[in-house]
This record gives structure tokens, C-alpha cells and sequence, in this order.
């Protein structure tokens, strides 16, 4: 389950609570208020406030938890309109959300095939504007050749991708590049299978 958001007022807070949190706002008075916000593709998510030997689970979109100095959390239900005026600061200054691509590669080569390469230069400018972004990239191969000969083409395929950001002036420090090899196939197939789109790397942007 993805990691869910929500909107953190504080005062005075317990560590536990600070983990649950995207992001500060106004506290209630001498206490901490939690609002679970709904994931972007409707997946369910949930999080627990704890407070003076007592929790709450918060599991439904805009559900809020307020806990005042030394007292259990109460829960309570707000609605969007109202979380969205209350935190419009918060959602405007929020970072980018993470996007994903992927680029794919001729058969056991560190090429891409015709269609990656054109759309190269559109990932590189899309990710160059996110001020402050780091890069995880994740090389793969389909299941044609040895394990051990697929764990350093994936490598070799992710590092391509990276030299093409840092050449573009993308600070190398904030790339991180790994090959997964033939573990995990966008389309599972017998081994000895060519199958272009497990010829991969995907590029995380955060």
C-alpha cells in the first residue's frame, strides 16, 4: 500500500504522530490535528494517531484526529471544500508529484529502440524542471541470456540513462542508478523470451 498523505497541524507532538505527516500547519490550541487526504488513484489508505496511552485510525478521505495536550484523540469528519480553503498555502507550495517513465531497448544491447530515442529529449526537459528532483533509475532485461550476464546489461542500461541526465547538467549526486536483471518482467514470459517491453529502464522522478 502506498504510503498515505496528510495534513499535520502542531503544537506539541509525539514523534509517532510526526511520521504520519506531510506537512505543518496552524495547531489547535496546545494540541496536534491529523487529516487523512484521499490517494490520487482512489486507492484506500489509513493512519494511526496516538496520543496519552490512546489511538485513533484514521481511514476515510478528510477524516481529522485532534489531539489537545495530554488527551486522547478525538475523531471527527471534515469536508473537502473545508480542508482544501483551510490549506490552500499547503497545497500551493507543495513539491511536484512524483512522475515515471520509461525508455526501452533494442535486444541485448544498451540501445534505445527507435521510438525511446525520440522521446528522449522530452523526458530529459520534463525532468530538468523539476527544481531540486532526484532520479532513481531501474534497469531491466527479458529473460534471453544468463542471470548473471542480464544483472550487469540492466546495470549498464540504467548507467546510459544517467550519463544522458548528468550530460544535460543533471548533478549526478541526485541520480541513483541499479539493474534488476530478469526479476522483475513488465510481462512475464518463459525464460529464453524476447520481449521488448522488459527490455527496460524505468526512471523514477521525485
Amino acid at each position: 500500500m502506498a504510503a498515505p498523505l496528510a495534513l499535520l497541524s502542531r503544537a506539541a507532538l509525539a514523534a509517532t504522530v510526526l511520521l504520519l505527516a506531510a506537512c505543518a500547519a496552524k495547531p489547535p490550541a496546545g494540541g496536534t490535528q491529523v487529516t487523512l487526504l484521499p490517494q490520487e488513484d482512489g486507492t484506500p489508505s489509513a493512519v494511526i494517531v496516538r496520543a496519552a496511552n490512546a489511538e485513533q485510525r484514521l481511514s476515510q478521505p478528510y477524516q481529522t484526529a485532534v489531539a489537545r495536550t495530554g488527551q486522547a484523540p478525538v475523531l471527527q469528519q471534515s469536508q473537502a471544500e473545508q480542508v482544501q480553503q483551510t490549506y490552500a498555502p499547503l497545497f500551493a507550495t507543495a513539491p511536484p508529484k512524483p512522475v515515471r517513465f520509461v525508455l526501452y531497448f533494442q535486444t541485448d544491447t544498451t540501445r534505445l529502440t527507435a521510438e525511446s530515442q525520440a522521446a528522449t529529449g522530452r523526458v530529459l526537459n520534463e525532468t530538468l524542471a523539476r527544481s531540486g528532483a532526484e532520479i532513481v533509475l531501474i534497469g531491466h532485461t527479458d529473460t534471453r541470456g544468463r542471470g548473471e550476464y542480464n544483472d550487469a546489461l540492466s546495470l549498464q542500461r540504467a548507467q546510459l540513462v544517467r550519463d544522458l541526465f548528468v550530460q544535460r547538467g543533471f548533478p549526478s549526486g541526485r541520480i541513483e542508478a541499479t539493474g534488476r536483471g530478469e526479476r522483475e518482467l513488465a510481462v512475464p514470459t518463459r525464460d529464453e523470451v524476447d520481449e521488448v517491453r522488459n527490455r527496460r529502464v524505468e526512471i523514477l522522478v521525485r
